[in-house]
């Protein structure tokens, strides 16, 4: 359970600028034992989780690295999660869409059949009896997935097909949000396109990219050696350490530098990480015109923006996922479109190490140091605990 104390929070907002192991132990965190969240109403179930993972956004919150513009919509304390496969007690086996749509507040949907992040005004976020919660893991009155059962409604429901595991279920969610991220980006035919970080978000990116666009070229940055032989695995074209890539664009591409940047680029850069100096890199690597699609949750920091204004490059925000519409005039919700890419592509072996809830505080340890640990996913283990 996450809780509002602004001390500890500024002191680990501060620790974790000079050490990256102080985090779990400073956060505003605690195990408790709650009692377990009731139905708001009609069209909600009781979700007792299997499998919950630990993302890049927790993992932000905790080291106090979050933009404050997320303090409207969340309601404290609030249980973590959101990256969740779990059973109802009607037999079935889920994951779950974390956005707290419409549909979850009884407001109007924005169109017929609306998943619960479409629309074009999120007034309807901090409205009704939920109170303020973008989703499921930041609202106090649903719970989250990090505990042995959190509510969820119809709307965000999805039914796992029986032939996944529960391991590639829990990435049926990262997934999708890498693949949501591919398509804001529309591809053209003969593209190239560069995707930095080599998390469980850079990698899907990778692989969404392979499968579902007509990228001629995919480069991609990633610092560690087991993300590297993944990207590989997954699909990219050349995989270089992060300050190996503006080198590595200009050879491909065949540009010239002018002072940090490239003169050229590529066509369309995917920011998988969500730092300034991510963002940085992606803007330098990306040519004139192109786009860069912030997939990595971004949070405050410091960026010089003249050239993107300069150079009139976009920068395209890509916020989980929802009802994509596809080239050929056909649409689809992206958690379908994450099923197949799980199954196609084992992202079950993303998954590197499970751990008890009790055993958070090392769990979260092993998650932020992923990388160097030669480890993609970690996820909490709730099997045991609900027997």
């Amino acid at each position: 359970m996450f809780e509002r104390k602004e001390a500890r929070y500024a002191a680990t907002a501060l620790t974790t600028r000079l050490t990256e192991t102080a985090a779990p132990r400073l956060a505003p965190l605690r195990l408790a034992d709650l009692d377990p969240p009731s139905l708001p109403g009609a069209g909600w179930h009781t979700v007792r989780p299997r499998l919950s993972g630990i993302c890049g956004s927790d993992l932000a919150l905790l080291k106090g690295r979050t933009s404050r513009y997320f303090e409207a919509l969340a309601s404290m304390p609030f249980v973590l999660g959101h990256e969740v496969v779990g059973d109802l007690d009607d037999g079935r086996r889920v994951v779950i869409d974390a956005v707290l749509g419409h549909a979850a507040r009884g407001e109007p949907p924005p169109h017929a059949g609306a998943a619960p992040a479409d629309g074009n005004d999120y007034g309807h976020l901090t409205a009704g009896p939920l109170g303020a919660g973008l989703q499921t893991g930041s609202c106090k009155r649903t719970g989250g997935g990090w505990s042995t059962e959190f509510v969820a409604h119809d709307s965000q429901l999805h039914e796992v097909p029986e032939d996944l595991s529960d391991e590639a279920a829990v990435m049926v969610e990262p997934a999708a949000s890498a693949i949501h991220a591919a398509l804001r980006a529309e591809v053209a035919e003969g593209d190239t396109v560069v995707v930095i970080g080599g998390g469980p978000i850079g990698l899907c990116a990778i692989a969404a990219l392979r499968l579902g666009s007509a990228a001629e070229r995919i480069i991609a940055a990633v610092k560690y050696d087991e993300q590297q032989q993944l990207a590989t695995r997954l699909g990219a074209d050349l995989v270089v350490k992060p300050n190996e890539i503006r080198r590595a664009v200009r050879r491909v591409v065949g540009c010239r530098m002018t002072g940090d940047l490239l003169s050229g680029g590529a066509d369309i850069t995917v920011d998988a990480v969500g730092s300034p100096g991510s963002l940085a890199d992606a803007v330098a690597v990306t040519r004139p015109r192109g786009s860069v699609v912030l997939c990595g949750m971004p949070g405050p920091g410091r960026i010089d923006l003249a050239p993107v204004w300069h150079r009139e490059v976009a920068l395209l925000g890509a916020y989980t996922y929802g009802t994509e519409h596809l080239a050929d005039g056909t649409s689809a919700h992206t958690f379908d479109m994450a099923f197949e890419l799980v199954r196609s592509e084992r992202l079950e072996e993303l998954v590197s190490a499970t751990y008890r809830l009790e055993d958070y505080a090392a769990a979260l340890r092993h998650a932020d140091q992923a990388g160097r640990r030669g480890s993609i996913k970690i996820a909490f283990d709730l099997r045991d605990e609900r027997r």
